[in-house]
């Protein structure tokens, strides 16, 4: 699981937006490295566990011949409370670590395989992930 070495603060606030309001992000949102890449289509909070769970996925169905690259790093943490805890008394302690991804922004790239096994591996990628995906190839840039 990813996770960061150090964090400043152990809990951070709520960032609350406007759904309605959030727009492509401006960064991460063209393939760097590799010939395949999963672009978000939707805004969500992508926690480590199902990052590692889709990085699972891709190295599975690569195997040693490809190559993959992970864009995205969770720094966020994300608390929680106890089951039956009532409201009130405070904030729940941290449970974990999870990233903000934005429309556009790309999530993984694969590299070294061809388009089908490439396109299998991204797939199987965004059903384990909590937002919907797109994939992406070098040939049609968008």
């Amino acid at each position: 699981m990813l996770v960061p070495k150090k964090v400043k603060f152990r809990k951070w606030q709520t960032k609350r937006t406007n759904p309605k309001a959030i727009g492509p992000d401006t960064r991460g949102n063209k393939l760097a490295f590799g010939s395949y890449g999963l672009k978000a289509t939707t805004p969500a909070r992508v926690r480590s566990v199902q990052i590692e769970a889709a990085r699972k996925v891709i190295a599975r169905t690569l195997t040693k011949a490809g190559k993959y690259w992970i864009r995205i790093f969770p720094d966020r943490p994300y608390t929680a409370k106890p089951a039956e805890v009532g409201m009130g008394k405070g904030k729940g302690d941290p449970q974990g670590y999870c990233f903000d991804v934005f429309p556009g922004r790309i999530i993984f790239e694969v590299d070294g395989v061809e388009e089908k096994i490439a396109r299998e591996a991204l797939r199987k990628a965004g059903s384990k992930l909590p937002i919907s995906v797109r994939i992406m190839s070098r040939a049609h840039r968008q």
